[in-house]
């Protein structure tokens, strides 16, 4: 039986995708990189509206890339092996011993329960790491993080590959090195800056557990240039865990990213609100670049 609430619904449900038209249109072709983090993936629920929202972007003729992390799952296997962790400047320190386990989470539970979960709300998608046909090779950052890598030379053509054959590709962030044999273990928001740079992506969407960035005062601040991020980085008002993510976007908007966004990956909807509403979600970091429309405050 229809009421006059589902009838409201519905035509709010009719008026949102009309909204949404423009917007579907101007990223039709694009390429996004979506770093989703470990501590954004929630359970099963969550984890599956983030899978239908992906799947929505390639149905619509975006070319979607998810870049994932998995710190906390990372954490409990190490606890459970008994292998002590440490974090140095925000990263971890991983030993040979770390790398591995590092590798088996990553490329193994966190990875394929991402590929599954696209594919259960009817998308195609392919895990991969940074080792697959080279995408990634890695240096070492610094010594004293031990097989911590930072990204030297990218591969992206399987990727561009994977779009061709409308396939969503799902990257661990772990890579190869210069040498034989060698694996390092890369944070996963300076994995997703390289090869969002790599590909000169449209936008790097980097979902996180905070609404996005914020000034001295506590505000979100929704629109940022690079020169603003770096005021705020230099007197203090970006400080801690919110430095590495605003370098991150700083050097994907050098190498070629049209424009970087930080914002809260528990929101429902969260790269939908994005990309399709006039409003947006979080904080936007680009030079010039407008807006289809200009975003509200």
């Amino acid at each position: 039986m229809r009421t006059q609430t589902m009838d409201r619904d519905w035509i709010a449900t009719a008026r949102t995708l009309s909204e949404a038209l423009p917007y579907m249109q101007r990223y039709s072709g694009a390429v996004v990189v979506v770093k989703f983090g470990g501590n954004a993936m929630g359970g099963v629920e969550e984890m599956a509206e983030f899978a239908r929202d992906i799947v929505l972007m390639r149905q619509v003729g975006m070319n979607p890339v998810v870049v994932h992390g998995g710190g906390p799952m990372i954490n409990d296997l190490l606890g459970r092996l008994g292998i002590e962790s440490e974090f140095v400047r925000g990263k971890r320190k991983t030993t040979k011993e770390i790398v591995e386990v590092v590798e088996m989470v990553l490329t193994g539970l966190v990875n394929k329960r991402i590929v599954q979960a696209i594919m259960d709300e009817g998308g195609r998608a392919v895990g991969l790491s940074g080792k697959d046909d080279d995408l990634m090779v890695c240096e070492a950052d610094d010594p004293e993080l031990g097989f911590v890598g930072r990204p030297i030379e990218m591969n992206v053509q399987v990727l561009k590959d994977l779009f061709d054959a409308g396939i969503i590709p799902v990257i661990a962030p772990v890579a190869t090195g210069m040498d034989a044999n060698e694996t390092f273990n890369v944070n996963g928001d300076t994995a997703a800056g390289a090869i969002a740079g790599a590909l000169e992506a449209d936008r790097l969407l980097l979902l996180t557990d905070v609404p996005g960035v914020k000034n001295a005062q506590g505000e979100v601040v929704t629109q940022l240039t690079p020169d603003q991020v770096r005021s705020m980085v230099g007197d203090g008002s970006i400080s801690g865990g919110m430095i590495p993510k605003v370098e991150t976007a700083l050097k994907a908007i050098e190498d070629g990213v049209r424009a970087v966004v930080i914002l809260d990956g528990r929101l429902p909807n969260a790269t939908l609100l994005e990309l399709f509403t006039d409003h947006g979600a979080g904080s936007i970091i680009r030079s010039t670049e407008p807006r289809v429309k200009p975003r509200e405050t």
